[in-house]
């Protein structure tokens, strides 16, 4: 009997012509459907305010510090970098990079972020929410990070263990 390791979830064993696939880990196999469903939501995401950037900048013109140079084209820039990250997400040879290059997008676009907390009345939304937005720009690296890790990386010892 020929066996062989397919995905770090299964085993294979070829016995004949008939193949078999027997589950090694549901819970590995759990993980990765989660990590799966999150790398598909933060993909939709970064597309939506990607093309919410190109089709209406206005306002995230408005949320860019004065010391920004060239704001359009800035805002432009980091729509197409929203884009180009979530469908990254969603290519198997390059989500790593992708979510990479999402980090670095979360933290070159916070001082924006901080920005239009600290001139509320520049904005048209409410100050309390751009100021509860700020600890989500963590969150999203967060995120964006552990879509970095293998599968299975990330998880407790005991998440591990069961």
């Amino acid at each position: 009997m020929l066996a062989t390791t397919v995905n770090a979830r299964f085993w294979v064993g070829a016995q004949g012509s008939t193949l078999t696939r027997v589950p090694v880990n549901q819970d590995a196999a759990r993980w990765a459907g989660r990590k799966r469903a999150a790398r598909g939501v933060l993909a939709i995401s970064m597309v939506g305010m990607g093309l919410a950037h190109l089709v209406a900048p206005a306002p995230f013109m408005r949320a860019m510090p004065p010391w920004v140079p060239w704001h359009a084209a800035m805002v432009y820039v980091s729509g197409v970098c929203e884009i180009a990250g979530g469908l990254g997400l969603l290519v198997r040879r390059v989500r790593v990079p992708a979510a990479w290059g999402l980090m670095a997008l979360y933290v070159a676009v916070f001082p924006a972020n901080l920005h239009m907390a600290l001139h509320a009345d520049e904005v048209p939304l409410a100050a309390w929410l751009l100021w509860a937005r700020l600890p989500f720009q963590a969150v999203f690296l967060a995120w964006a990070y552990w879509l970095t890790r293998p599968d299975g990386a990330g998880r407790s010892a005991g998440d591990r263990a069961a």
